[in-house]
């Protein structure tokens, strides 16, 4: 590791921590050319698989795309930040559990719904009127309707 202050490729590490649900190791190190310490952080690196949109474009997924959704869902409604980022984590362990090289939007958007639906009923309706972009008011009182068989 190179120290950020003198860029020396000597320094030792002090002390290592788990942090963040033990998902990420925190290395507290010394430089042993200048002295100065620094922390850096370690974690695996997870590959997402592509993400198959409607149109049949592939493009990486996309985890601030998932964040902005449940945050608009959310927005005014008593979630917290940290809900929503647990959220995303269980999502996101979905993704990688199925192990598929790609993946098509509408799954992604139905673990978003199913999601909203545990965690809050008004935010979920939200979601889901603009992610299943109805047609009618019919299709949506529908929807509520049937949310506890979806």
């Amino acid at each position: 590791m190179k120290c950020p202050f003198c860029s020396s490729l000597n320094n030792k590490v002090i002390d290592s921590r788990l942090s963040q649900e033990d998902s990420i190791v925190r290395r507290r190190r010394a430089c042993e050319a200048c002295g100065k310490r620094f922390t850096t952080y370690e974690q695996v690196e997870e590959t997402f698989p592509l993400v198959i949109k409607k149109d049949g474009r592939r493009e990486p997924y996309d985890r601030n795309k998932v964040i902005a959704g449940l945050q608009k869902a959310t927005e005014k409604r008593p979630i917290s930040v940290e809900t929503i980022g647990k959220a995303v984590s269980d999502i996101e362990g979905e993704i990688l559990d199925k192990g598929e090289k790609e993946v098509a939007s509408h799954w992604i958007g139905e673990l978003v719904m199913n999601k909203l639906k545990v965690l809050d009923e008004v935010a979920y309706v939200r979601f889901a009127s603009v992610y299943r972009s109805f047609k009618d008011v019919g299709e949506f009182v529908t929807l509520i309707k049937n949310r506890n068989r979806l």
